[in-house]
């Protein structure tokens, strides 16, 4: 067992949901979960997506509201022998995860304010903890039955809970050049919150001990090891609790260019600069010794560079398209960056139909791919390739207000590593995962029609 008890890992990554990159969410409006293809915008969500769009909505003061509600279901199945079971499930629930859009626009200018989770947004709770949790405790039976005394079972009481909230704040000042070109600057305040809480209690083991346990019946560990002299390993299985907040803040400066070179074709650009976050640890329990109270950690969120184009095929029939770039190898991740081979991108193709005056529909597919190394992967923090596929509609209740709903379902590439336990051998550890997004959004334009 060495020390490896004493490291059980309490911790976790940024929780991810429906996210393109390691860290961002791209998953900003109802509209999006529709299409998936919303880098082109010329509607309020522009403000996220293509400020420099803002300048083609009509004039007026437009504000929009959505919310999507996420399910998420991480499985890890390891192979390792000794463990009691070999299958643990996480489950991400994300009742309210709400965006908010406000644009002003006035012939050439567009001001506009955005809020939304750029990054985390969940909760995942590990009702039976990890398998790099239980893989020291489920060792105990060998190496008890290796000083002679036979041991064939162990429980412990193994539980992990992680959140994770990056609250993103952004204003853009848009402008039309002509009527082909325009641009927008503008900023993004990050406020980061993650947390962490968990335990491991109670590991019972059944040696069979003449004096002290000669029937074999389960019993404390921590009782047994102290009653033959081996204080280290009953340090190793005491209860132990983590209790951990984790806050930053980060700015993100963002530009972005517009530009109609036909009357049916938009074409957008936007560069988001990489957002330099540390945050600090506020311990209020730390039975493993990992996190240090005011101990610093690189979160940064990764540069972004992202295209769009917009086409009309017909007046009623338009065609999306996105692509989007993040430069994870140039974050600071506090090393973990240099287990990243190659920046992770998302290309998406998005189909938008107006049925009636009142209702149009859409579909939308978006391809997920990142270059993470297999040592990258954990049960802790692991990264899949996936594809989405979003469908909905938009519902234009009046010639002022409309209302978007939209849902995708992401499909997760099946990813699995090798993994040496040292002296047992090496087996299998793999990563599964599925999610489910439902939104509904609201826009309301005062003093005239919405296009």
């Amino acid at each position: 067992m060495k020390k490896t008890l004493l490291l059980l890992g309490l911790t976790l990554a940024v929780v991810g949901l429906a996210q393109a990159a390691i860290v961002t969410n791209t998953n900003q409006s109802a509209a999006f979960i529709r299409l998936l293809a919303r880098n082109a915008s010329m509607d309020v969500d522009a403000v996220y997506y293509n400020p420099a769009g803002l300048v083609k909505m009509k004039n007026g003061f437009h504000v929009y509201l959505s919310n999507q509600t996420i399910n998420q279901t991480k499985t890890i199945v390891n192979d390792f022998p000794l463990l009691n079971a070999h299958t643990y499930k996480g489950e991400v629930k994300v009742p309210v995860f709400p965006d908010a859009y406000i644009v002003w626009k006035k012939d050439k200018l567009a001001l506009s304010f955005g809020f939304g989770p750029n990054a985390g947004g969940g909760s995942a709770d590990f009702a039976t903890g990890l398998p790099s949790f239980e893989v020291p405790i489920s060792q105990l039976p060998a190496l008890i039955s290796g000083m002679g005394l036979p041991t064939t079972k162990y429980s412990a009481d193994i539980v992990f809970k992680g959140s994770s909230i990056y609250l993103g704040f952004q204003a853009n000042a848009s402008y039309a050049l002509s009527d082909m070109f325009s641009l927008a600057a503008g900023f993004r305040y990050i406020s980061a919150t993650n947390t962490y809480t968990g335990h491991l209690k109670s590991v019972m083991i059944n040696p069979g001990h003449p004096l002290l346990n000669p029937t074999a019946a389960m019993m404390s560990a921590v009782t047994f090891f102290n009653a033959i002299g081996q204080t280290g390993y009953a340090a190793q299985v005491a209860d132990k609790t983590v209790d951990v907040k984790q806050t930053g803040t980060g700015f993100t400066p963002i530009l972005s260019l517009h530009a109609t070179p036909l009357p049916e074709l938009n074409l957008s650009l936007r560069y988001e600069f990489n957002t330099k976050l540390e945050l600090t640890n506020e311990t209020t329990v730390d039975g493993t010794g990992l996190f240090p109270n005011g101990a610093k950690s690189g979160n940064d969120i990764p540069a972004i560079l992202a295209f769009g184009a917009d086409y009309a095929i017909s007046p009623q029939f338009r065609a999306m398209l996105s692509g989007t770039m993040y430069f994870d190898k140039s974050a600071d991740w506090d090393g973990r960056e240099a287990l990243v081979d190659k920046n992770s991108y998302e290309i998406a193709l998005g189909l938008e139909y107006d049925v009636t005056e009142m209702i149009t529909v859409s579909a939308g597919y978006m391809m997920t791919k990142y270059g993470v190394t297999p040592a990258y992967q954990s049960d802790q923090s692991h990264i899949l390739d996936a594809n989405t596929v979003g469908f909905g509609g938009r519902l234009h209740l009046s010639p002022k207000l409309r209302l978007d709903l939209g849902a995708s379902i992401s499909n997760y590439k099946d990813t699995s590593k090798q993994i040496a336990y040292v002296p047992f051998g090496t087996y299998r550890e793999l990563y599964q995962r599925t999610t489910f997004d439902f939104a509904i959004g609201i826009g309301y334009r005062f003093g005239g029609e919405i296009e």
